[in-house]
């Protein structure tokens, strides 16, 4: 069994944002990276609605991506 962190990280190491920001969601303590990511994750999710409110979903999905790679040192 592997574990959350793992996962995101293999997740990352392929490019997989849309995988790695879809577990890091989910993490309960991500810092003051944590609106960045779960916006992103929405952003993938519901791009309509970003758009409708006036936010770009690839601005908001490249925020995120910038914060998970801060958060866990990810290349």
């Amino acid at each position: 069994m592997t574990t959350k962190i793992a996962q995101l990280r293999d997740c990352a190491s392929a490019q997989d944002w849309r995988g790695a920001l879809r577990i890091a969601a989910r993490f309960p303590s991500l810092g003051e990276h944590k609106a960045e990511i779960v916006r992103a994750h929405e952003a993938y999710s519901n791009p309509g609605f970003y758009r409708q409110i006036g936010r770009d979903p690839d601005e908001l999905i490249a925020a995120g991506v910038a914060a998970l790679k801060a958060r866990y040192r990810l290349a």
